[in-house]
């Protein structure tokens, strides 16, 4: 755990404050005492007491100049994404926009305005480093592997003290688009449905949320790691039909997934985070074991069911 002294009044801008890890993030960040600044396209006024809320499109040059000479960020977490799998050709110019020009345009604005750290969200979609013969396999993919390529520029050529994390597939509470896997599923066995899916032998490398918050702190203060991508993932592969049926036990064992109903996705990555590297690094590791996260996922669901909020 990051100690509150590290954090304590210093200003953070998270970009994607909204979203599922970002949302987690500017918790963490309040609980430390640091003056929070998150963006989100839409406004967001009354919500989440402690954060001080932008509005506005990060590809919007004008806006991003705007909020970053006035908050004057000594770290920024840059977390504002268009997430899709899709492999369809409409997803081209949203995650064009959203993943790229977004990113290109706030490391430019903020090489001039000049800040001690930028923590880029990367992704285990992106090819591996080194592969000369690398595919993107989507076009998600392939605007996270070219906003990193411009990090790593921005760090050579303009000494830019950016980082970049490849995060692995997280998971946990209050992951509000419901057609993940793990939302998806939980919510129909709560329900007594059964979930309609693929194979399920695509094998994941699981990270929790809560750790992947403490990795983003982590990068944040660590010496010597500038231009450098390092993982942010458990170490371990789990196949998806094996996080399924541990769902089904935990919460409805009458429920049969339904298995083979729906086709494999293509170009579908395996890939397991190089953990000792990372720890190595930012002396980070994650601690939720995968049967507790789920455990404390599913709860949390069940709990917004109960409640009447989903």
């Amino acid at each position: 755990m990051i100690s509150s002294a590290q954090f304590l009044g210093r200003k953070i801008l998270v970009t994607g404050a909204s979203g599922f890890i970002g949302s987690h993030l500017c918790r963490r960040l309040c609980s430390v005492g640091a003056e929070v600044h998150g963006t989100s396209r839409t406004t967001r006024a009354g919500h989440d007491v402690g954060i001080h809320w932008w509005q506005g499109d990060l590809a919007d040059t004008e806006m991003v100049r705007k909020l970053l000479t006035t908050v004057r960020p000594e770290v920024i977490f840059h977390l504002a994404s268009y997430v899709a799998g899709t492999r369809d050709v409409n997803a081209v110019m949203p995650t064009f926009q959203s993943n790229l020009a977004n990113t290109v345009n706030l490391l430019a604005l903020a090489n001039d305005v000049g800040c001690r750290r930028i923590v880029l969200a990367g992704s285990l979609e992106e090819p591996e480093l080194g592969d000369p013969q690398a595919v993107p396999c989507s076009p998600y993919a392939a605007a996270k592997w070219a906003a990193s390529a411009y990090a790593r520029m921005f760090h050579a050529l303009y000494r830019l003290p950016v980082v970049i994390l490849r995060i692995f597939m997280v998971y946990g509470p209050a992951q509000h688009d419901l057609r993940k896997l793990i939302p998806y599923v939980t919510l129909s066995l709560c329900r007594g449905e059964a979930p309609k899916l693929s194979s399920g032998n695509r094998e994941v490398d699981w990270v929790y949320v809560e750790d992947v918050v403490e990795g983003f702190l982590a990068a944040a203060q660590a010496a010597d790691v500038e231009g450098q991508t390092i993982d942010i993932g458990s170490g371990a592969l789990v196949p998806v039909r094996t996080v399924v049926e541990h769902l089904v036990r935990l919460i409805n064992p009458q429920v049969e997934p339904l298995f083979n109903a729906l086709p494999d996705r293509l170009f579908e990555q395996v890939r397991v985070a190089d953990s000792a590297r990372s720890h190595a690094m930012i002396g980070w590791r994650p601690e939720t074991a995968l049967e507790e996260g789920l455990r404390q996922t599913a709860a949390w669901y069940e709990r917004q069911l109960r409640e009447g909020v989903l």
